[in-house]
């Protein structure tokens, strides 16, 4: 049984998709951040804070 493993190469990308793709993954980022640091379980809610200040972002 053979199998084949396509893999995705950055440098296949044009700068646009590029672009369009960290600006994706930003956002998700901000998103993810977001939700957990308003989250009202209080342990999910610290443990963002904390990861925040350890990260040396201000969020107060």
């Amino acid at each position: 049984m053979n199998t084949q493993v396509q893999t995705a190469s950055i440098s296949g990308l044009s700068v646009s998709q590029r672009l369009i793709a960290g600006v994706l993954a930003l956002f998700l980022g901000l998103v993810l951040v977001g939700g957990v640091g308003f989250a009202s379980d209080m342990a999910i809610h610290n443990g963002a804070h904390d990861t925040r200040h350890a990260l040396g972002f201000p969020c107060h």
